[in-house]
């Protein structure tokens, strides 16, 4: 062998640095220039592997995963049983001759619906248009999604959250001083929290600031409206909603889901991410609050009739739910059709609290449950994933400020009244995935069994 093959051996072999070692899917199989349908067993099981970790990489549940590779598996005519959890997969390929089983990890997790519909596009249709194409191109088509440059800079994620957090205040009760000062903070703190993740810092770290930076941003600018505008210092509350961009509603919801459909370790370990991230976050924005002497207190009267608050909260809806859809990094038709559900769905839902005796609990499931029916129309007609529709649809009905009230209160020793919000929290929590789970039961018979 001349030296010039060795050094070429020698950068496809070339070892990953990382923590999480990288794979180098192109130059790991034998079989790259081979249809997949030909291509030998272990060839093949990559294929099934890769886009299953791919899906899991974009926030999905472990259901849509394990559909997503049954489906590939079928087509590359193989067999899959595969082992879910948050940001990790093993899985074993059957053939008639053989099994081959890999473990699969990622470094994160995260939410990326942009990259989901386009695997989702490719795995419908992996029988007619992909399953004859080389294996090297397939790979080459993954790497192309996997490398996929976010939609939207930090600042536009900065912009979206403020949108959000703007929004999400006036429908918990805030007037226009809190929807500008929250709108600052949150804008501030998601921009922060985004700039951390380009540079790959830790969850742990780009919540604790994104959410201490907001929570400064809407103390000094209250401070300052306060003293040049003479508001009233009852006006203080409003400094929850700018923290409320860190809500945590993709793990949130498909935790339960993965529950309902019996993958508990997806389903918990989802559940157990999602609480680490309310506990830090409403930690810090504790910590924040008690250093400026703010509490959670209720919002003054807006001296609204209940027609106009009702017809503000259709556009304050919308806002909220585009605004936390374009954090997932959804396209702009995409968060477009997510808001439009968002502002039935969730109108519906404050509009049965203040009008009827509805419990909370009982009109979160409602509005989830509309949610999830016409997310399943949507779909149909134009094939965006359900869970890209309905979880920002449905993480604007997330209690934030329930959950930022019990932590209050807890940590000011009210164990009493602490337990109380939480219990309250709890309850709207677990009725949102159930009704999506009605919806997707009603409509999707695959979704009906458990075979």
């Amino acid at each position: 062998m001349d030296k010039k093959q060795v050094a070429t051996l020698n950068q496809k072999w070339s070892l990953s640095h990382r923590h999480h070692m990288t794979i180098k899917w192109q130059n790991w199989s034998q079989d790259a220039d081979v249809t997949a349908r030909d291509a030998s067993l272990q060839a093949r099981a990559s294929i099934v592997g890769r886009i299953g970790i791919t899906m899991l990489s974009c926030g999905t549940g472990a259901w849509r995963v394990r559909d997503a590779m049954d489906r590939v598996a079928r087509s590359l005519d193989l067999t899959c049983s595969a082992d879910i959890g948050l940001i990790s997969l093993q899985y074993t390929c059957f053939s008639p001759e053989d099994s081959y089983s890999q473990v699969l990890t990622l470094p994160n997790t995260a939410v990326n619906t942009d990259k989901l519909n386009i695997m989702e596009e490719m795995v419908k249709n992996f029988q007619n248009d992909f399953a004859f194409l080389t294996v090297r191109e397939i790979h080459t088509m993954i790497d192309e999604v996997q490398q996929r440059p976010t939609q939207y800079a930090p600042w536009m994620l900065g912009v979206a959250a403020a949108l959000a957090c703007g929004a999400f205040i006036f429908l918990l009760g805030g007037g226009w001083p809190e929807m500008i000062c929250s709108f600052l903070g949150a804008g501030v703190g998601n921009y922060a929290r985004a700039l951390m993740g380009k540079h790959k810092l830790s969850t742990v770290a780009s919540i604790a600031v994104g959410v201490a930076l907001a929570g400064l941003v809407y103390m000094l600018s209250f401070r300052l409206f306060e003293s040049s505008f003479q508001i009233l210092a009852q006006r203080e509350a409003g400094y929850i909603g700018a923290m409320l961009f860190v809500i945590p509603g993709f793990p949130f919801i498909t935790s339960m889901l993965d529950i309902s459909k019996l993958d508990m370790r997806s389903g918990l370990e989802r559940l157990a991410y999602a609480t680490m991230i309310t506990v830090i976050a409403t930690l810090v924005g504790w910590l924040v609050a008690t250093g400026f002497d703010f509490r959670p207190a209720a919002f003054l009267p807006l001296g609204l009739s209940p027609w106009a608050l009702a017809l503000l909260r259709v556009p304050a809806s919308f806002c909220g739910v585009y605004g936390f859809s374009v954090m997932f990094n959804s396209s702009q038709k995409m968060a477009v059709a997510a808001g439009c559900i968002g502002a039935v769905a969730n109108t519906l839902r404050l509009e049965l609290v203040q009008l009827t005796t509805m419990p909370p609990a009982a009109a979160a499931f409602t509005g989830a449950l509309v949610a999830g029916l016409i997310a399943s129309a949507v779909n149909h007609y134009n094939g965006y994933p359900r869970i890209s529709l309905t979880v920002p649809a449905i993480v604007i009905m997330v209690p934030g400020l329930y959950i930022y009230r019990a932590v209050y209160s807890i940590g000011s020793s009210q164990i009493g009244v602490g337990a109380l919000w939480l219990t309250k929290a709890v309850l709207i929590i677990m009725f949102l995935p159930l009704g999506l789970f009605v919806a997707r039961a009603l409509l999707d018979k695959e979704w009906r069994h458990c075979d």
